[in-house]
């Protein structure tokens, strides 16, 4: 293992070994845990590594995860974050002041939110686009100068598919930088950095972890330039980072990543096509139909897969929504994604009155099951 260049493995087998060969000491399989804060110096007074000082800038127990991300993603570099939101801050606060940002107006809630009480706070500007529009993010872009395009592709909860080649060009010519939210689509159906965008950002709670166990989040960067360096350095003075355990957990996590993602696709595929025409259900929204209008850029951009995130907009409003998702058994009706067991949520309620989301939406995190057994579930809640 050990004399073969990790380039040549296919990603499941990297993710398999965990980015890890076996210890020279002891042949251990499994990478250790390294709980320590701090670390001595030698009779010289030097760092024994110098890579490790104090474990709010580098710990040894972040690397396994940091250096499979890197890798999965085609990134110069990876870094491991406190939560999603925590690795979204650093990077939108490595901007300047008076830096205008581009968004979509439906993506993940807490990150928005956050974004619009913190650019108003520090001088930043905040515009949205349309990704349901095809023109909308290219008239956005032309209205004013901007330093940075934040897209999230498939968009959390309608899964509006948006065409990354095509938004960097535009971004670029614009002079600006592009992060893509690429916590759906995982490094395994699309690979961001590879089609042109600047940075990635994953929650790492969601599939990278999978076992609804561990907040934690995630970056990498297509160069490792001065503007990385800044999000670098933001995570270690703000101690946005992650704890040494949930480091490792994230790791072990990362590495069922393949076959998770698989099982999720397929389930998720089979209960949009089952309900597609179901008579209680007006809308499935999951790129993976071919009815839906980002279909063919998600087949270009997506290998593998279509992911295991899918909403079925309810027939009779939002009541009917509400009712179906309390009635739901094998469905948990819990918020996140991502993991291993199924959840159902009414994403208007959790995001509040502000919510842009239509109130008969249901989102579901399709996870490993028996697809007979989740099928049944949804069908017992709406017909009831």
């Amino acid at each position: 293992m050990s004399q073969l260049d990790e380039s040549q493995l296919a990603p499941a087998t990297r993710l398999a070994h965990g980015g890890h060969s076996p210890d020279a000491n002891d042949g251990s399989v499994v990478p250790a845990w390294q709980p320590s804060a701090t670390f001595a110096r030698d009779d010289n007074y030097a760092l024994r590594d110098a890579r490790y000082n104090y474990a709010r800038y580098d710990t040894p127990s972040w690397h396994p995860a940091e250096s499979m991300l890197a890798s999965l993603e085609g990134a110069q570099d990876a870094r491991l974050f406190a939560s999603g939101t925590a690795a979204g801050a650093a990077i939108v606060q490595a901007l300047g002041r008076g830096d205008r940002i581009v968004a979509p107006r439906v993506m993940y809630h807490g990150l928005r939110a956050w974004m619009i009480e913190y650019c108003a706070q520090w001088g930043l500007q905040l515009d949205f686009f349309d990704a349901a529009e095809a023109s909308s993010l290219e008239r956005t872009l032309k209205a004013a100068p901007m330093a940075m395009l934040w897209i999230e592709t498939p968009n959390n909860p309608t899964w509006d598919v948006i065409d990354i080649e095509a938004a960097v060009a535009l971004a670029h010519a614009a002079g600006a930088r592009v992060v893509v939210d690429s916590t759906v689509a995982t490094p395994l159906l699309t690979q961001p950095l590879a089609l042109g965008a600047d940075l990635v950002f994953h929650s790492a709670t969601k599939y990278l972890n999978g076992h609804s166990d561990v907040v934690a989040g995630a970056a990498a960067c297509r160069e490792n330039d001065a503007f990385w360096q800044r999000v670098v350095a933001i995570r270690g003075s703000q101690g946005a980072v992650l704890g040494s355990f949930e480091a490792w957990l994230l790791q072990r996590g990362m590495r069922t990543l393949s076959v998770r993602v698989r099982a999720a696709c397929d389930n998720a595929l089979t209960i949009a096509r089952h309900f597609e025409h179901h008579e209680r259900i007006s809308a499935v929204l999951y790129p993976g139909l071919s009815s839906h209008p980002g279909h063919a850029v998600a087949a270009r951009q997506m290998r593998g897969g279509f992911g295991g995130m899918l909403s079925l907009r309810v027939a009779g409003g939002r009541e009917a929504a509400l009712a179906a998702a309390t009635r739901c058994r094998v469905f948990l009706p819990a918020t996140s994604l991502g993991g291993v067991e199924s959840l159902i949520e009414h994403r208007a309620s959790i995001e509040g009155p502000d919510s842009p989301i239509p109130g008969d939406l249901l989102r579901l995190s399709v996870g490993i099951e028996a697809v007979e057994d989740l099928i049944a579930d949804l069908e017992q809640a709406l017909s009831a």
